[in-house]
């Protein structure tokens, strides 16, 4: 028989509900214990460690650092159980200075650099100690000014937070990412923030808009520049959250660029990387050179050498857009409260919440020195009576066997005075003592008058936190790096300007083979082409311009001339780059700039004037312009020169050649075009008359006709016999000539 399984005394909860709550204690562990900072001092709980570990080791600024090693194991072994190489991390951190706005620790040896802030050298190696900066969040932790709590293990006493004299948060800045909160706090300026403070106090109801004639901005420690719009940056502190953006600085010097600032956590190297990688690939024409001559005078230093005659503003404009040297930056003021709990905080709450903090703070420790003062001056007074009774009070102790409650019995004393009395040295029985006490009384009681006065009196309060603000501000505060510049958003060059203009032929081979040769004055005839292919149309235009080419079913597609292969070779198949409809056959190329007009004309006899911009299209499929009736196909189309008297020339298949005014044929987008030459029959079928070609002739030029290997000329003036009204016939041309590939029109010498 089966056992049955016994749970008496164990406690049975439903899965979900263990989970639940489990994935909570977890998520407010992380949030409150781990990933978001405190207001008070702006640390997290490692940070917070290993400040005030270093602290106990005696790192102060003055002192000599010790090993790295030696920190992270007093900090791991005694408040904070987790792993060496984060809490090492989170050291490193606060002792880069392009990390941290005011760094908190001094570090001796590599401790990384902004190319690569993680190229730190191990702990075993660096040594370290506390910055001056942390003078201000350590000064008065042993003035009773905070709580304090066991540590993991319950042997020792840490702080819950540290006595911070300045907003640490505000001007350092933090990262952090929770369980379902996350937190970006940016760097600021020490100097204005301690003058919104002093106007926040002066000031309770002061508004957004009044304290950011103090608060400028966010100020990061490398520098560059704040480039967001200044109600992009009230309404992020105004609200909490948003973005910005940031851009590197730069100057001219000798007709080069000089990068001399980058923005926040943005590495030099990697800005180069991406700059060279665009001139790699041919994208950047107007940069010649490029360098890195950072060192230790000049930390970010980066050369850009750019070729004459570039517009620097537009390429810069350009680099903004298209690398590191402009970046956004998140905010997401979520911070934890004095009560404990995370919140998001906008810029005039949590400087309210930090001065609350900060008045507490001052009210405790106000309230410990007054302590201390008032139990001296108890002893004090105890002190006086025994030197005024002196010759009894030594009898009392040489002949009483417990002097002690017969002194307190005697003299009225208490157990603290009398314990003091029986404390004294011989050689402070002298004379001269009781005048020192008596000084000592008089300095003591001035000092708890004033101490009262400040704790009951909240003006007095509120000047002396101005006073030490502004004492801070003196010793720690700097000249902002970052400036503030409102700027129009960059904007990437378009791709033709970021190729060399050069002379290029684009040129199609019978079975859809492009190529593209230097120069105009290529003989595209006599190129090589693969077994059984041929030359079947060429244009001629720049390299950083559009090549498009029209399909037998008239649609047209584009690509940049600099991208097809050298005319070295074969050429590359269309088919590879587009994707034609089924049993299309590629019949022409175009290129030339926007405003190039074309001739597009199909077989059917029928065509139009075309502007190369109705023409672009970055489909693959292509765009549908010449409609083609059912069994025909496009022709080669004909670049229109720029006269505006030109002649149009249509031959047929059995050898009919008409030429007309180009005025009588329309300009349009897209269509079928009107009818350039009249042919006869609409079928298609085999040896039926078609059109096998048409072109433009310039205004005083020559039309070539093409009948295999032989080439006739017709001239302007001998044009007569051929030239009529749109739509005609045509004249047969002389016997032997009526197999005409090819008609091309030729400008005048």
């Amino acid at each position: 028989m089966q056992n049955s399984l016994n749970l008496e005394g164990v406690e049975q909860q439903s899965l979900k509900e263990y989970t639940e709550k489990a994935y909570l204690d977890y998520s407010m562990y992380v949030i409150l214990d781990r990933a978001l900072p405190q207001i008070g001092d702006g640390l997290k709980p490692v940070q917070r460690r290993i400040i005030y570990a270093m602290s106990e080791l005696g790192l102060s600024a003055g002192s000599k650092p010790k090993k790295s090693a030696r920190t992270v194991g007093d900090v791991i072994g005694k408040f904070h159980p987790h792993g060496d190489s984060a809490c090492y991390e989170a050291m490193v951190l606060m002792a880069q200075d392009f990390s941290y706005r005011y760094p908190i620790i001094d570090g001796q040896g590599n401790w990384g650099s902004t190319d690569d802030p993680k190229s730190f050298a191990a702990m075993r190696y660096t040594e370290s100690r506390l910055a001056p900066y942390a003078k201000s969040l350590l000064q008065e932790l042993g003035q009773g000014t905070v709580e304090w709590i066991p540590n993991f293990d319950g042997m020792l006493n840490e702080p819950v937070v540290l006595p911070a004299r300045l907003p640490n948060l505000l001007l350092n800045g933090t990262t952090g990412i929770a369980v379902g909160l996350s937190t970006d706090v940016p760097p600021h300026n020490l100097r204005e923030v301690a003058s919104a403070l002093v106007h926040l106090l002066d000031e309770p109801k002061a508004t957004i808009a009044a304290l950011m004639k103090h608060i400028k901005g966010p100020d990061f420690p490398t520098g560059g520049e704040l480039v967001s719009p200044r109600a992009d940056i009230k309404q992020i502190y105004a609200t909490g959250s948003g973005t910005l953006r940031l851009r590197a600085s730069y100057k001219m010097e000798n007709g080069d660029i000089i990068i001399t600032s980058l923005p926040y956590q943005v590495s030099g190297s990697k800005v180069l990387e991406q700059i060279a990688t665009q001139m790699r690939a041919k994208k950047l024409p107007q940069v010649d050179d490029l360098r890195d001559e950072s060192d230790h005078e000049d930390p970010i230093r980066l050369v850009i050498s750019k070729k004459r005659g570039v517009d620097i503003e537009q390429l810069m404009s350009h680099l903004f857009s298209t690398t590191s040297l402009e970046r956004t930056v998140r905010v997401n003021m979520n911070v934890i409260d004095l009560d404990g709990r995370p919140r998001m905080f906008n810029l005039v709450d949590m400087l309210r919440e930090w001065l609350k903090f900060r008045r507490e703070t001052v009210k405790r420790r106000l309230k410990h020195r007054l302590q201390i003062v008032t139990d001296r001056l108890h002893i004090l007074d105890g002190l006086l009576v025994a030197y005024l009774n002196i010759d009894e009070v030594i009898k009392i102790i040489r002949t009483e066997d417990e002097p002690k409650p017969v002194l307190m019995k005697r003299f009225k004393l208490t157990d603290l005075q009398a314990e003091a009395i029986l404390n004294l040295r011989l050689r402070n029985l002298a004379k001269l003592e009781e005048m020192k006490i008596r000084g000592e009384q008089d300095d003591l009681n001035e000092e708890r008058d004033v101490l009262e006065k400040t704790l009951k009196s909240a003006s007095r309060l509120k000047t002396l936190i101005k006073k030490e603000i502004l004492e801070d501000t003196d010793t720690y505060g700097d000249e902002r790096r970052t400036e503030i510049v409102e700027r129009e958003a960059a904007q990437a060059l378009d791709e033709t300007q970021l190729v060399a203009s050069e002379p290029v032929t684009v040129i199609l081979s019978q079975r859809g083979y492009a190529r593209a040769a230097r120069g105009h004055d290529v003989d595209a005839t006599s190129l090589s082409y693969k077994s059984a292919d041929g030359f079947l149309a060429s244009a001629q235009g720049r390299s950083n311009q559009l090549a498009m080419f029209i399909d037998s079913t008239g649609r047209v597609y584009s690509v940049m001339a600099h991208t097809l292969p050298s005319a070295r070779g074969q050429g590359e198949p269309l088919s590879s780059r587009f994707k034609p409809p089924d049993g299309a056959e590629f019949c022409g190329a175009m290129i030339g700039d926007n405003e190039q007009k074309y001739l597009l004309a199909s077989d059917a006899g029928y065509g139009f004037i075309v502007k190369l911009e109705d023409l672009v299209s970055r489909n693959k499929a292509g765009k549908a312009i010449l409609r083609v009736p059912a069994g025909g196909k496009a022709v080669v189309p004909a670049p229109v020169p720029g006269e505006t008297e030109c002649l149009i020339a249509a031959v047929s298949s059995i050898g009919r050649l008409l030429m007309f005014e180009m005025d009588e044929l329309p300009e349009l987008a897209k269509g079928k075009g009107n009818k350039l030459i009249n042919i006869p029959g609409k079928k298609y079928q085999s040896g039926e008359e078609r059109m096998v070609a048409a072109t433009v002739v310039p205004e005083d030029g020559d039309l070539q006709v093409y009948s295999g290997k032989r080439i006739m000329t017709i001239r302007w003036d001998d044009s007569e016999p051929y030239y009529g009204e749109r739509a005609l016939r045509g004249a047969l041309l002389p016997r032997g000539w009526r197999s005409v590939d090819r008609l091309v029109g030729v400008k005048p010498e």
